[in-house]
């Protein structure tokens, strides 16, 4: 009952504008710089450049969700054409993970999608991929419909889809008429019941028929998560259906089990980490702390030694 009093309370703060403004202005303390790899480009390059020294992949994103103007979408779409060209130049094995709501989903569908096609020309050009975030319900479709309207034209660009959403698992089998390549991951924001389990157990369940189901269908599977059981069970779902290794990967946040991220390496796992960057980190960080209690306590220690 607490961790799932804790889990809203950091979703609501996530969602705070104001608070995000005033973290802009405090900048990376409290102990958000253990998730965020810094607040520009080439710091972030720099600890993408490292995790490829240790054998792990990365998908780094620009961290930005509130933008208010067309003006600040074009911003963010530069940012990403940016880093595709730093990306390209540092020679850094790794992919670009953006949101939509900062290309402008939410102030117009017609500009983000512009954007989003700037944005895959360039990657397509550099031959890297890049992966669509999905946000929370209220978006779903129109991120479908972005996803829908460009895949046609562009083949190196893929979705994320959530567990605890009951429509998951039409949505993947949706999704397999274009062969898409798809995060999996179990779901970071607050949805009603109407739209998405509740309970824990059955997210889990969910989480690991999505599993199954989109390596049997024979598309690429990004398992994010840091959860040793469903790790296993994933092995013996690609053990079982004889999936290659390069039809799947294990995806950890950066700055989370570290530990395990380099087991898996030596077990020659492809292992790839998300490397969020940049002064808009509040909600990322937000919601960090509402998956697990350990994060929390991880602040508070850094917030007490910091007074000492």
């Amino acid at each position: 009952m607490f961790e799932q009093w804790m889990r809203s309370f950091f979703l609501f703060l996530a969602g705070q504008r104001l608070l995000n403004r005033l973290a802009k202005k405090v900048g990376l303390h409290l102990g958000a710089r253990r998730f965020v790899a810094g607040e520009s480009l080439s710091s972030v390059i720099q600890v993408a450049k490292q995790l490829n020294d240790q054998n792990l992949l990365v998908t780094m994103d620009h961290l930005g969700e509130f933008v208010k103007t067309n003006e600040e979408a074009e911003q963010m779409a530069n940012h990403c054409v940016k880093t595709l060209h730093e990306i390209n130049h540092n020679q850094v094995k790794g992919n670009l993970s953006l949101k939509l709501t900062s290309l402008g989903l939410d102030l117009d569908p017609e500009i983000c999608q512009k954007h989003l096609t700037r944005i895959l020309e360039v990657a397509e050009q550099n031959q890297i991929f890049v992966r669509i975030d999905m946000e929370d319900y209220t978006r779903l479709e129109k991120t479908f419909a972005i996803y829908q309207a460009l895949r046609p034209r562009f083949s190196g660009f893929g979705l994320v889809i959530q567990a605890y959403l009951y429509r998951s698992e039409d949505d993947i089998k949706r999704l397999s008429t274009w062969k898409t390549n798809l995060r999996l991951v179990k779901g970071a924001y607050k949805e009603s019941a109407k739209v998405a389990f509740p309970n824990k157990s059955d997210v889990d369940e969910n989480y690991r028929k999505l599993i199954r189901l989109q390596l049997a269908q024979g598309n690429y599977a990004a398992i994010a998560t840091h959860d040793p059981q469903i790790i296993t069970y994933t092995k013996q779902v690609v053990k079982e259906l004889n999936i290659p290794l390069d039809h799947y990967e294990f995806q950890m946040l950066y700055g989370i089990r570290p530990d395990l991220q380099q087991k898996l390496v030596a077990e020659g796992e492809r292992v790839r980490v998300y490397v969020p960057y940049g002064e808009d980190w509040y909600g990322y960080f937000m919601r960090r702390l509402a998956e697990r209690p350990a994060n929390v306590a991880f602040v508070l220690r850094g917030v007490f030694h910091r007074k000492a």
